[in-house]
C-alpha cells in the first residue's frame, strides 16, 4: 500500500505563513493532480488549490493571493505555501494526489490523514 505523509501543521498568529508538505511513502507511477483540500469543524472538505501535471494550478477564490501550491515530481512530493493567515483559515488540511500503484496501471485517487492548521492570537 501506500500512505501521503504530511507535515507542516500548527498553530499561526494572523498574518502569518505555514508551509505544508506532502510525500508519497512509496514509489508511484503515472502521477497527475495533486493538490490540498481542507475541512474546518462543522463544515465539508472544500478545496484549497489543486494542481494538474501540466502545472495548471485550480485555486478556491477565499485563498487567491495569498495560498502557492507547488510540486516536485522527481520527489513525489507537493507543498502548499500559505502567507497572511487569517482565524478563517482554521481547519484540517488533507493532502490530495491521483496516481496509480503499478506501472502502467488505473490511477486512482488517494488522501493523506490530514493535519491541523490553526490561526489564532
Amino acid at each position: 500500500q501506500v500512505q501521503l505523509v504530511e507535515s507542516g501543521g500548527g498553530l499561526v498568529q494572523p498574518g502569518g505563513s505555514l508551509r505544508l508538505s506532502c510525500a508519497a511513502s512509496r514509489s508511484i507511477f503515472r502521477l497527475s493532480d495533486m493538490g490540498w483540500y481542507r475541512q474546518a469543524p462543522g463544515k465539508q472538505r472544500e478545496l484549497v488549490g489543486v494542481t494538474t501535471s501540466g502545472g495548471i494550478t485550480n485555486y478556491s477564490d477565499s485563498v487567491k493571493g495569498r495560498f502557492t501550491v507547488s510540486r516536485d515530481n522527481a520527489k513525489n512530493t507537493v507543498y502548499l505555501q500559505m502567507n497572511s493567515l487569517k482565524p478563517e483559515d482554521t481547519a484540517v488540511y488533507y493532502c490530495y494526489a491521483v496516481f496509480s500503484l503499478m506501472y502502467g496501471g488505473k490511477r486512482d485517487a488517494y488522501w493523506g490523514q490530514g493535519t491541523q492548521v490553526t490561526v489564532s492570537s
